[in-house]
């Protein structure tokens, strides 16, 4: 990795310094500053993680798709305040503050950050399918169509599906959320 100034950083550096006793805590960043503040907080030995997917922006009779934050301003850094000099954090550039309570970064709740990890790809994005492919047979959960049949018609990056169900013969399309979904063979 190379540090703001160009000069080569020991790949020691890069390795986060994270306890046993670590918890997740957000930040807050400015906008569009995601990537820098990151880097900083890398650099520095924290170990930083920004939810990202894909976003698609319209200029000058253009269209392109980039990796944009999930949550526009904000960050996640594993911390553990007992033995990490986390005040650090808020002095870092591109970096506002940790989100606080009172004079102490508050943690987020177990499981949110660890689900986002876990739904990360290959690529870096945020992928909310769980394995569901267009054309794919599906099975509702819940809602007003729950245990019913479908055909998953499109599914975007959001996380948000088309269903097309059968019903009095023609296939009425139904939005909803794929977490709501289940591939059948």
């Amino acid at each position: 990795m190379i540090s703001p100034k160009g000069t080569t950083v020991n790949a020691a550096l890069q390795r986060p310094a994270v306890g046993a006793a670590a918890r997740w805590y957000a930040a807050s960043v400015f906008p569009g500053k995601e990537d820098v503040a990151e880097r900083y907080l890398r650099l520095q030995g924290f170990h930083p993680f920004i939810p990202r997917c894909e976003k698609t922006i319209r200029h000058a009779r253009r269209i392109e798709t980039r990796p944009a934050a999930y949550f526009p301003g904000y960050m996640f850094i594993a911390l553990d305040v007992a033995l990490q000099r986390w005040r650090s954090v808020n002095g870092t550039f591109s970096v506002r503050s940790l989100i606080m309570q009172g004079d102490r970064p508050l943690p987020v709740p177990s499981g949110p950050v660890e689900r986002f990890i876990a739904l990360t790809g290959k690529d870096g994005l945020l992928d909310f399918s769980g394995g569901l492919t267009a054309g794919a047979s599906v099975r509702i959960l819940s809602g007003p169509f729950a245990e019913m049949i479908g055909r998953l018609d499109r599914l975007d990056p959001a996380g948000r599906a088309r269903v097309l169900v059968a019903i009095m013969n023609g296939e009425i399309p139904v939005d909803m959320d794929s977490r709501e979904l289940v591939t059948i063979a």
